[in-house]
């Protein structure tokens, strides 16, 4: 079985999704369920979970609005203004929204260092105490935030998007390691195995590249804080469903049949209380 942690759905709005840019043609559209239905069938997916990609209170209702309609998205990754007055309101509100497992911001468009600001820290602080996890998305320059965010709030449950997004474009990856090796020290914080077929040059699959960077993951993290991810529709601008997935499917398998149930599905379980 496999749950798919990281899907979005949107009714592409050439303003609000600006970040989706002409070169990006491949996912200039509507992306709706009924879209990523396709591969339940046909990929064993039974499941997954919707991931916020616009920063706005509607975006949340939007995706817990798909989920009420379409069993197989299990749990919302919303989004919530971590520095409002009214978050500990916001967040009681949310709690009859079984749906809703967690949050994320789009802090890979903040500058270094917004993860770390005093108003932002205590916002993050008050998820757990509506046990909520928060989805850490980041550039790989900006990765020692997430190390230090982690020092700050050792008790918060983190997942990282897309291995941190390691550079396979110049395979510079020195301070990616060093900072995924502090970050999977803390074991609050599991990791997103997603993401990577655009984090390369996005007309050719340098495959060494990505099986050496899942090397080093599954190396730090481990095969229970690990879990399965597409980033679909993003992905498609790097290549397709069942590349990806034919991909994972031959890496993993060296592990046991236990160990691939709990990276494709069971990790997933755990941290998003599904």
């Amino acid at each position: 079985m496999i749950i798919d942690s990281h899907v979005h759905f949107w009714e592409f709005d050439p303003v609000r999704d600006a970040w989706i840019t002409e070169e990006m043609s491949a996912i200039r559209r509507d992306f709706s369920p009924d879209d990523f239905s396709l591969f339940l069938n046909e990929n064993q997916v039974k499941g997954c979970i919707a991931v916020q990609a616009d920063q706005s209170d509607e975006e949340t209702k939007f995706l817990v609005s798909l989920a009420k309609e379409n069993s197989f998205i299990k749990g919302v990754v919303g989004w919530i203004d971590l520095t409002s007055e009214k978050l500990e309101e916001s967040l009681q509100n949310y709690q009859s929204e079984k749906l809703i497992k967690g949050f994320r911001h789009i802090a890979e468009g903040e500058e270094t260092g917004f993860l770390l600001q005093e108003n932002v820290l205590e916002g993050i602080s008050k998820l757990h105490q509506f046990d909520y996890t928060f989805d850490i998305l980041l550039r790989k320059d900006q990765l020692s935030d997430a190390v230090k965010l982690s020092e700050k709030l050792p008790d918060q449950p983190f997942i990282l998007d897309h291995c941190g997004k390691p550079d396979l474009k110049t395979i510079d990856l020195k301070d990616w390691k060093c900072n995924i090796s502090e970050l999977a020290q803390n074991p609050n914080i599991y990791c997103k195995v997603s993401g990577l077929l655009t984090q390369g040059n996005w007309n050719s699959i340098d495959e060494k590249s990505i099986f050496e960077t899942l090397d080093f993951i599954f190396l730090q993290f481990g095969i229970k804080r690990l879990v399965f991810g597409s980033d679909w529709p993003v992905m498609l601008l790097g290549g397709n469903y069942a590349l990806w997935l034919e991909l994972i499917s031959r890496y993993v398998s060296q592990f046991s049949k236990e160990e691939q149930e709990l990276f494709y599905s069971g990790n997933a379980v755990k941290f998003y209380k599904l």
